[in-house]
């Protein structure tokens, strides 16, 4: 169990651009501080962006769920003034479920709408999870059925995409597909997408699900197709430097041919419930506590990955 003391600590993994020689550990969930932390080493290098990652949010009625995902938000623009939001996915409590109907999805979205309303003056980059999407919609032709209807929800351009900020690059992928796997559209596109960054340019990749990492060996949900990203990734290891997710609700940092994979829990926790019967406090789900991650992206490529718990 982990203990209060133990909980104040910080938890940070330091990825240098050209790759660490021992591996991260996880500790009761959290990911440990890799031993690179060098303060001479950090004073040169140059920050290019603070981006908070939220994930996993299932906003929904009940639990006073929204007031308390709203002074979340309020938690990180007051202690971290990010650059902007990465959001990755499983935004509303769930629109999946066969017994759900328009009027329940129609809702979430109203409460989603309301509590990010909260970021109006920053960007959020969303990707699509896969709670978000009503496929019982009356049709497929109805304009809630499917993707596209969570596209224009979530603001976003594509149910895949890329952008640039400063000198990073990232890219939004959509995993909700056969086997938890990128589509063969998508990954033409993703080849094509990698070859063109400039070389050496860094490179952030966002999926709801796990690429690579712990959490879904505990608990599943993982890329089917995790060989084959790992192939291409290191063709271009030059650019790509790490890799986020959610969707398993655990917090884990694995770090293999030179990527950081950062699965960053869940801003719900356990669903905005009290936690597991066995968890070691309120809101966890297995060993992890309800939370977020802050990255701090440097113009070197190296890349700083923190879990914030957040009250519950």
């Amino acid at each position: 169990m982990i203990q209060n003391e133990t909980m104040k600590i910080k938890r940070r993994s330091l990825l240098k651009a050209a790759g660490l020689a021992t591996g991260l550990m996880v500790t009761g969930g959290l990911p440990a501080l890799a031993s690179v932390d060098n303060p001479e080493e950090r004073k040169r290098k140059k920050l290019a962006l603070t981006v908070a990652h939220i994930t996993d949010v299932h906003i929904r009625e009940g639990d006073n769920a929204p007031e308390r995902f709203k002074n979340c938000l309020k938690q990180i623009l007051t202690k971290h003034k990010p650059d902007f939001f990465l959001n990755g996915g499983d935004s509303i409590n769930d629109a999946s479920y066969d017994n759900v109907v328009h009027d329940q999805v129609i809702q979430q979205w109203g409460i989603w709408d309301e509590c990010i309303a909260l970021l109006d003056k920053y960007e959020v980059h969303s990707c699509i999870g896969n709670h978000d999407t009503w496929w019982k919609a009356p049709s497929k032709e109805h304009e809630m059925y499917g993707k596209d209807y969570v596209v224009k929800r979530l603001k976003i351009p594509n149910r895949y995409y890329s952008f640039t900020k400063k000198n990073w690059h990232f890219i939004v992928l959509d995993g909700n597909n056969s086997n938890i796997s990128l589509d063969q559209e998508q990954f033409n596109w993703l080849q094509a997408e990698l070859e063109k960054i400039p070389a050496s340019a860094p490179t952030l990749l966002m999926s709801h699900y796990p690429i690579l990492g712990t959490t879904q060996v505990l608990v599943g949900g993982g890329h089917s197709d995790c060989k084959k990203l790992k192939d291409l990734f290191f063709k271009h290891r030059d650019k790509v430097r790490v890799c986020l997710s959610g969707h398993n609700h655990l917090s884990d940092q694995t770090q293999y041919n030179d990527v950081l994979y950062c699965c960053n829990g869940a801003m719900s926790g356990f669903w905005w419930g009290k936690g597991d019967a066995e968890s070691a406090g309120p809101g966890y789900y297995l060993e992890t506590p309800p939370g977020y991650a802050m990255l701090n992206l440097y113009e070197d490529g190296t890349v700083e990955n923190e879990y914030f718990p957040h009250s519950y």
